[in-house]
């Protein structure tokens, strides 16, 4: 189980009007300031982040009520498989190891087809998504982290609210974070722009893909839909849940066995390890963000490392930073 109890304390910006207020680990999370006023734009967030949200689970039932009492295709398993693979690898390999963190660089070519499948999630736009993480890493479970369990306090009630907020309340706050100053490289690639442009032609591919496979392999336009539910909607929903169990389950139950720096309760949850592509061993991430490899231990599942290995056999990625021994050893609690 993670630590929640802690002795260090965190200066932390306030109301010049008021007294300066410290965060001592336990305490609930100060307001950001004062809550914009609610026009046209801010409705227009919320709507479109409830339908993203909500639309799979819709799918899900419906999914449900078109195949009562009978078996699911065949083909719907394998391309929600594939898909979910491609694209979960995209965020993981590509949007977090990669673009996040640095932990390697690659060739122009791949750099940009992991940006599109990353984006094909269906989890936002590439920049925004990576300032996003950076500014996590720059504030980790102290006030400034978007999507901290801790939020509201270490008692039961603000840490069931809190994990809340980690797994998706905080797609509805709209606190929007600065590109321009946590992913300036990323504004300065046009690459990476044109790929960021595109997230909504994206988002329409990555449903009509399934839909055109199922409906062509299959011969029929039932195929096409239930592709469409299975390898499209469902596929997203699966992957956006296991992604945000990274950011409430991955802070609040799990072991932590290396060292990281105050307030940062990041753990090892294996459990998700395989669904996550090894995204889930967190502990040691916060510990070591730049590694390529985040399941260290004997034992510990981890497909990204595996996928940026063959990468780098390939001559597709180079100075990856891999951990040594002696780097983990360092960072043991």
């Amino acid at each position: 189980m993670s630590l929640i109890s802690t002795t260090s304390t965190t200066a932390i910006p306030s109301n010049p009007a008021l007294p300066p207020q410290v965060y001592d680990g336990t305490l609930p999370f100060p307001p950001n300031g004062p809550v914009p006023a609610r026009g046209g734009g801010e409705r227009l967030y919320v709507t479109v982040t409830a339908v993203i949200v909500v639309l799979p689970f819709v799918a899900l039932g419906i999914a449900g009520w078109l195949l009562w009492g009978r078996l699911i295709h065949p083909l719907d398993i394998v391309l929600a498989a594939v898909l979910y693979t491609v694209t979960g690898l995209g965020v993981t390999v590509g949007f977090h190891r990669g673009l996040t963190h640095g932990s390697y660089r690659a060739v122009r070519p791949v750099r940009i087809a992991l940006a599109v499948a990353g984006s094909m999630s269906f989890q936002g736009d590439v920049i925004g998504w990576v300032a996003t993480h950076r500014c996590h890493h720059a504030f980790t479970d102290e006030p400034g982290d978007p999507h901290s369990p801790y939020r509201y306090g270490t008692h039961l009630r603000g840490q069931l609210r809190g994990l809340l907020h980690a797994h998706v309340g905080w797609l509805f706050r709209n606190d929007r974070t600065p590109v321009e100053h946590y992913a300036p490289d990323l504004l300065a690639d046009h690459d990476i722009r044109a790929v960021d442009r595109a997230f909504p032609t994206l988002c329409v591919l990555t449903l009509a893909l399934p839909f055109g496979l199922g409906w062509a392999i299959g011969g029929t336009w039932v195929y096409g839909v239930t592709a469409l539910l299975w390898a499209g909607l469902v596929r997203i929903a699966l992957l956006h849940h296991v992604t945000w169990s990274v950011n409430s389950l991955c802070h609040v139950i799990g072991e932590r066995p290396f060292r990281t720096r105050r307030h940062d309760r990041a753990t090892n949850f294996w459990p998700l390890a395989l669904l996550s592509f090894g995204e889930s061993w967190h502990n040691l991430h916060h510990a070591d963000p730049t590694s390529a490899r985040h399941g260290v231990d004997r034992g510990q599942i981890d497909p990204s490392a595996a996928v940026i290995r063959l990468l780098e056999r390939l001559g597709w990625v180079y100075d990856v930073r891999w951990p040594t021994p002696a780097r983990v050893a360092a960072r043991r609690a």
